[in-house]
């Protein structure tokens, strides 16, 4: 146990608050360190008037605390697991990759419960051209526009009548205490009819390589999470994409008692027209679920996830993945 106090670095956003404000927490009652919160206001806070994928580069969330790590002005960052690169800066790491929430998107309306029951040429808010793809993949008439800012500012622009319906993470909104209370309609997505970002749900802790540090941080993590969580990364790398690329990915243990347990992987790429997708799977069987594993079985485990994710990425750059991704990165230069 360290008596050192620790800054967390965090964006301001609500939902980042309450992000970091429950990774301090956690320190505070599982470990004894006490802690302090800096707000950073990062690249892709501060330009909310253009679409995130026209921003351009990796890093948009994470850049400016990952150099207030380097500088030693805070001792970790928190993060939304989904918005960190999979290449990080050299003198960093991610020490900790927590529990998951709710993995789904949902459609938010306060008229509309589905999306089949929006009518034609409905404007549909999302971020993310991921979402974009997937919903025009299933509603091609639909109109399907940038969203920015927090989540409170996307939800007066939908109480404004500004969209018919918009879409955020299932996580962020039980994090944040948004139920039907105050949308009249919440719709979650199951995750095969459309497939989350690389990390969805889960919180990365961000540090400097310093063994004492990164070792007390492990113990936040969730060892399926970080199975799972790191073979999406190892997808996403293997395709070198990014987060602001229309890829979905997402990896789970599947437990049966009937017969042997699973490990899968479902991921799709397209355009954000939704013209031009291609989806593809893999699922091997394990003998360990995380919970019961030593850490050895754990590495094994582990090695054995990133190399399915690897084969995954393999089967669908031979079926012409990097070239859709490319295409999809064209519209925005």
């Amino acid at each position: 146990m360290t008596s050192k106090k620790f800054i967390i670095g965090t964006r301001g956003s609500a939902l980042a608050l309450w992000q970091a404000e429950h990774i301090k927490s956690r320190l505070k009652a599982e470990l004894g360190v006490e802690s302090d919160l800096k707000i950073v206001k990062t690249k892709g806070d501060k330009i909310l008037d253009v679409p995130l994928a026209k921003i351009g580069g990796k890093g948009l969330f994470t850049k400016e605390l990952e150099e207030l790590l380097l500088s030693g002005e805070i001792d970790l960052a928190v993060h939304s697991l989904k918005d960190v690169p999979v290449e990080l800066p050299s003198g960093l790491t991610l020490a900790s990759i927590t529990k998951r929430e709710d993995v789904r998107d949902c459609l938010l309306s306060y008229k509309y419960e589905s999306l089949d029951s929006l009518p034609q040429g409905a404007k549909v808010g999302t971020t993310s051209l991921r979402r974009t793809m997937q919903i025009l993949a299933k509603r091609p008439d639909l109109e399907a526009l940038s969203l920015r800012g927090n989540v409170q500012t996307r939800l007066k622009k939908l109480e404004s009548g500004e969209f018919h319906a918009i879409m955020l993470a299932a996580a962020g909104l039980k994090r944040l205490g948004i139920t039907n209370e105050q949308i009249p309609h919440i719709k979650a997505f199951e995750v095969d009819e459309m497939i989350p970002a690389m990390g969805q749900a889960a919180l990365g802790i961000e540090c400097r390589n310093d063994e004492e540090i990164t070792s007390l941080l492990e113990k936040l993590s969730d060892k399926e999470a970080m199975i799972c969580a790191s073979a999406e990364r190892e997808f996403i790398r293997a395709l070198d994409g990014g987060c602001q690329v229309p890829i979905g990915v997402h990896c789970k243990i599947v437990s049966d008692s009937h017969k042997a347990d699973l490990l899968k992987i479902n991921a799709i790429v397209g355009i954000p027209s939704g013209e031009k997708i291609l989806r593809e799977s893999l699922e091997i069987s394990i003998k360990e679920i995380p919970q019961k594993c030593s850490q050895k079985s754990l590495l094994d485990l582990q090695k054995t996830a990133n190399d399915m994710a690897k084969n995954l990425a393999d089967k669908m750059i031979a079926q012409g993945a990097k070239e859709i991704l490319q295409e999809a990165l064209s519209l925005w230069e």
